[in-house]
């Protein structure tokens, strides 16, 4: 099966098929960096990381741009949001943009999720959007009022063909910023004047004034990726007004395609509740990560289709770490068997490398089906755990690399929930678990020494840590137990 993704376009899966063979350019709306990231913003950024991961393993150049919106994103009542803040906190706006965005890739960096190969900010491509401005105006797609320029929504005749709406439901969700000065209550916001207290302002052929919201996408997405470019992406939420007003910019301007697919993440809820901050269920990611290391909320959104709603509990977080150390462990486990100086010739019962791979191949080309990518990695740590069960220390090294080739293909590589050595916890540390290592030597040493009562520190030393040990004739092993 090739590889399908499913097109908000056309509201159908298609088969992906780039514009130049081989290179796919990827735009993916960033965040607005007035506050801490949510885990909102965890479901979205991590769904789009394994998309890019995948088109990248499948053998693509992918160059993956998203921006950053530290000016423009306009509330109900026409304030921006980053002035808003700024007001609250008493700060430059430009001060807040600094620190929320270093939060942001911080927290993007804990969760895995490799940087975008290019990070635009709006307020850098002002220049950029004054001349989409400019062209619209000239091909009368475009007014101005007082300073001010809207988008003539009635003059795009295909405007709600991303979102379904029709036009005259366009008013839902639409900014109310100017009404009274618009042609049409659902146009939008291309250029606003700036009135004197507004900090942020910038010189254009209309005024001082300060870029709408989805002109900036435009601008950027256009700027990096080209005129027609392979695959846009956002949260559903993003959808309307924000996208479809992106495509009746871009495509009045040039005539041509904006993204050919257009790709939306489901939203989060909290125990079956919209998250937001007005219910008081809103969790940003720095508070999840005081509970829980980065890499399970990663497996706890992957866990779930990047179509489908993700439905936050604590209980169900609980559950992805308690199922992803069980795959570390097995992960672990392969690496030991892996460094034994001597090998059996037992190969693994109900493993077969190449039709592993062929479904994890078969799950992703389906829209990304990361839960089945996932069922197979507990597929394969079964059947692995069985057989060292049975034949501990007689298996044969080859069918070990293959499971080892299996765990580092899906589990690192695409879904990228195991660290970059396979003796690192769930929290990504990898000194944490060499520490462990080195004190069983040093155990093993001390033991060989009869020195039993520095044994029993060690051992129940590690144990108030949450490490249990077991010795066997074999030697000594550890697991997790808290």
């Amino acid at each position: 099966m090739p590889f399908q993704l499913y097109n908000s376009l056309t509201r159908k899966k298609e088969e992906f098929k780039p514009l130049v063979p081989g290179h796919v350019g990827i735009y993916v709306c960033g965040p607005t960096v007035y506050s801490h990231s949510h885990l909102g913003h965890g479901k979205s950024y991590v769904s789009f990381d394994v998309l890019v991961r995948y088109l990248r393993h499948i053998g693509n150049n992918v160059l993956y741009v998203q921006n950053i919106t530290d000016v423009g994103h306009l509330l109900d009542d026409g304030e921006d949001r980053m002035l808003k803040q700024s007001k609250i906190e008493k700060i430059h706006p430009m001060q807040i943009a600094e620190n929320i965005t270093r939060s942001y890739f911080e927290d993007m960096d804990a969760l895995g999720v490799q940087r975008p190969d290019i990070s635009p900010r709006a307020s850098g491509h002002i220049v950029e959007q004054i001349k989409l401005v400019k062209e619209l105006l000239a091909r009368s797609f475009a007014y101005k009022v007082n300073g001010s320029v809207y988008f003539d929504v009635r003059r795009f005749k295909e405007y709600g063909k991303l979102s379904g709406r029709k036009l005259e439901d366009a008013m839902v969700g639409t900014r109310v910023e100017g009404r009274d000065e618009k042609h049409n209550p659902e146009d939008f916001a291309l250029w606003k004047r700036a009135e004197p207290e507004h900090i942020m302002r910038w010189q254009s052929p209309w005024g001082e004034g300060f870029p709408g919201w989805h002109i900036e996408c435009s601008a950027m997405s256009m700027k990096y990726l080209g005129e027609t470019f392979d695959i846009h992406g956002g949260g559903l939420d993003n959808q309307f007004p924000h996208h479809e007003c992106e495509i009746a910019q871009s495509e009045s301007i040039t005539g041509k395609p904006f993204a050919r697919y257009w790709i939306h993440n489901n939203l989060v809820t909290v125990n079956g509740q919209k998250m937001s901050k007005s219910l008081g269920n809103f969790l940003t990611l720095k508070d999840a990560f005081k509970r829980w290391d980065p890499i399970v909320i990663r497996f706890f959104i992957l866990q779930s289709h990047y179509r489908s709603p993700l439905d936050f509990s604590e209980a169900a977080v609980d559950g992805a770490k308690v199922g992803l150390e069980k795959l570390l462990t097995t992960f672990r486990k392969i690496e030991e068997e892996l460094h034994r100086e001597k090998f059996g010739s037992q190969k693994i019962p109900e493993f077969d490398q190449k039709q592993v791979l062929e479904e994890f191949r078969q799950a992703m080309d389906d829209d990304l089906n990361t839960p089945r990518a996932i069922a197979l990695l507990f597929d394969v740590s079964r059947a692995l755990n069985s057989a060292l069960d049975a034949h501990s220390g007689n298996l044969e090294k080859s069918t070990l690399a293959e499971v080892a080739e299996v765990f580092n293909q899906i589990g690192r590589t695409v879904l990228a929930i195991f660290p970059d050595s396979s003796t690192a916890n769930a929290n990504g540390s990898v000194d944490s678990a060499k520490v462990i290592d080195l004190l069983l030597d040093v155990r093993r040493d001390v033991r060989a020494q009869k020195l039993w009562s520095l044994s029993d520190v060690i051992r129940d030393g590690l144990k108030s840590l949450g490490i249990a040990l077991e010795d066997t004739k074999d030697g000594t092993t550890w697991k997790r137990i808290n």
